[in-house]
């Protein structure tokens, strides 16, 4: 049976939101992000792309491009909501739902052109969204997700977009081979090397030559690029959970030695998220008394894999949770409401700095293994000891 792939995403997102609590915003180039110099933008109003500005851009640059431009620091908390509310208007009314980003939602409709035409369901879709949200929102619709993706990409800002089947490889001809998910600025830089602009050049070319080029890696851009994809939708329940707790074999009231146990439980979570392309909306903290009394305290947090921020919402809820001041006998976290997803700093606090040490952090992990890099404040000491159980669910 032909799939029905739809890929749909918030328009300038956080800039959108802003806008609907102060409509002196609209029509102005708008910048979200930290308002230090060292910050980065987390989001830019289309008026602001205009003056060559983008998402992760360092703020200094941004503001040197567009002085004029009103910066908004932005609230995490608040896009969350806001991102609720559209999942469940989808969730509501799709069958399959992936959901991709804080903006961004995959569905699959397959089968329901028998009882409703499925172009016409994506746009009664869109207009509920926009009529109960308030939010512009573009949507693409194809066979597969790499094509209704870029698809939405085209028919942005606040477009729609379908791609009938067997039209895949026309569509995708003439656009940069920049719209190819997979190709990142290395990527990019390689194939422009090699004379290569558009997607009808890569189609042109033999399979086996991007392989010898980019490995499996350009394989995987070849198919794309000729407009094969035969990833599923999934939803994001598919695992629930993921944890890891610490039995010390002394019961122990030694601050320091607490932290370093929650900043090392973290850094591991955070790094397995990262690589799993999965966001954590809920973390839970377990403490267990010397008396065998167990606590625990949670709290919602908006979709991230950050260890920047999960470390400082831990921390917040051990101040609260601990008490007793007891002897600690097991000390645990846990990430729950997971979703996939790619927003992996905080852009509103991280600074260009922190992105680039993260990411250079995660390349050596997966290329070495985990225990051959890790922050200083992780270092086991000697005299520490314990056992460590992770979990997964």
């Amino acid at each position: 049976m032909e799939r029905s792939i739809v890929h749909c995403d918030l328009d300038s997102f956080f800039v959108s939101v802003e806008r609907l609590l102060n409509s002196d915003l609209k029509g102005k180039p708008v910048l979200i992000g930290g308002s230090s110099d060292r910050g980065v933008v987390a989001s830019c109003s289309y008026e602001a792309r205009k003056f060559g500005i983008h998402s992760a851009m360092p703020m200094r640059m941004a503001r040197q491009l567009c002085p004029e431009a009103v910066l908004v620091r932005g609230d995490h908390d608040l896009y969350s909501k806001y991102s609720g509310m559209v999942t469940g208007i989808i969730e509501e009314q799709a069958p399959m739902v992936e959901k991709a980003s804080i903006d961004e939602h995959y569905l699959d409709i397959t089968g329901m052109d028998k009882f409703f035409g499925c172009w016409k369901w994506t746009q009664e879709l869109r207009q509920r969204i926009i009529k109960e949200t308030g939010l512009p929102i573009s949507f693409g619709l194809s066979v597969n997700k790499t094509v209704s993706k870029i698809a939405t990409g085209q028919a942005k800002p606040s477009g729609e977009l379908k791609v009938d089947d067997g039209t895949e490889r026309g569509f995708l001809a003439p656009l940069s081979i920049r719209k190819i998910p997979m190709v990142g600025e290395k990527s990019y830089t390689l194939l422009r090397n090699m004379g290569i602009s558009r997607i009808h050049t890569l189609q042109e070319m033999e399979v086996f030559t991007m392989r010898r080029v980019l490995g499996e890696n350009g394989v995987s851009i070849w198919n794309k690029a000729n407009g094969i994809d035969t990833a599923p939708v999934v939803p994001f329940s598919e695992q629930k959970s993921m944890s890891k707790e610490t039995t010390y074999q002394q019961d122990t009231i030694d601050m320091a030695l607490l932290k370093k146990t929650l900043y090392s439980m973290v850094d591991t979570l955070a790094f397995d998220l990262r690589n799993e392309k999965k966001l954590t909306g809920c973390i839970t903290l377990k403490i267990r008394y010397s008396n065998f009394d167990t606590h625990t305290q949670q709290i919602k947090v908006a979709y991230t894999n950050s260890d920047k921020i999960i470390i400082e919402k831990v921390l917040g809820l051990f101040k609260k949770l601990y008490s007793r001041r007891m002897l600690i006998r097991l000390i645990g976290i846990k990430f729950s409401n997971l979703i996939h997803g790619s927003y992996q700093v905080d852009l509103f606090n991280d600074t260009l700095e922190d992105m680039n040490l993260m990411e250079a952090l995660d390349r050596i992990r997966n290329r070495y293994g985990a225990q051959y890099i890790m922050k200083g404040i992780c270092l086991p000491e000697k005299e520490e000891g314990g056992g460590h159980a992770a979990q997964r669910a």
